[in-house]
């Protein structure tokens, strides 16, 4: 079987070209053309590895990388105009595999889709992590919602972020250095107290005790983490025999 290729751009022209240099070679292609067909993309079709742009409209590829690193381990590369250093760190820093700037050499591109799968190849193939519920919070890693009581929350994208971001790292203390620079960048590295009022947001929202919390934990001068005690669903249980559900 031929390997996979999720192509997520907003320019059609570099779609198409990518898109036929890689069928040429040998690769299936799957595109988008944005953040969020590609989530829904990437969901349906399992490929092998995802390149990503990160200038797009509605949901860039910061975000993008993000939900899909919430989701999955699949092999991610950036392939984007954004040339900083601090770009490329904060690219690597949310989970991104390899970062490739435009214009790059086809042949490049192939050699490190090739790399990345051989790599690939040689760890185990996982289930993607879909949906975390508890009966209590439920949370969509694919969708990016949150419904606590069957009711849905209403979160600002900054909350968003920031607790998919735990959710994806579930039992992990994650530093206040690594969330400050994943959900707002890298020049927000030393804001601990603007980390803080977002965790004081969110907990207001997901919490039934905001002053004793049970999902989003601190560990004193160390982080956060998510600690809910419910379950992650793959495609696999939601779509199973109906007379095993107990919900």
């Amino acid at each position: 079987m031929n390997e996979k290729v999720l192509v997520i751009d907003d320019d059609s022209g570099l779609l198409t070209l990518l898109r036929l240099g890689l069928e040429r070679d040998g690769f299936e292609v799957v595109i988008a053309i944005s953040g969020q067909e590609g989530l829904r993309r990437a969901y349906e079709t399992r490929p092998d590895v995802i390149i990503l742009d990160v200038m797009m409209p509605d949901m860039d590829g910061w975000v993008t990388c993000q939900r899909l690193r919430s989701m999955c381990d699949t092999p991610i590369i950036m392939l984007t105009a954004r040339v900083n250093r601090a770009d490329i760190l904060k690219g690597l820093s949310l989970g991104a595999d390899d970062y490739l700037t435009k214009p790059c050499n086809f042949d490049e591109l192939k050699a490190r889709i090739r790399t990345i799968l051989r790599r690939a190849r040689a760890g185990s193939q996982e289930e993607w992590q879909v949906t975390y519920d508890d009966g209590n919070l439920c949370i969509d890693l694919k969708e990016g919602t949150v419904k606590r009581n069957g009711e849905l929350v209403h979160l600002t994208p900054t909350e968003s972020r920031l607790l998919m971001f735990l959710v994806g790292q579930k039992g992990r203390i994650v530093p206040h250095k690594e969330l400050l620079t994943t959900v707002w960048g890298p020049e927000y590295a030393d804001e601990v107290s603007y980390l803080s009022v977002y965790i004081r947001y969110l907990r207001q929202k997901i919490e039934d005790d905001p002053s004793d919390p049970r999902y989003i934990r601190t560990r004193w001068r160390m982080g956060y983490y998510f600690a809910g005690n419910g379950t992650f669903q793959s495609e696999r249980e939601e779509v199973g025999d109906a007379s095993s559900q107990t919900r």
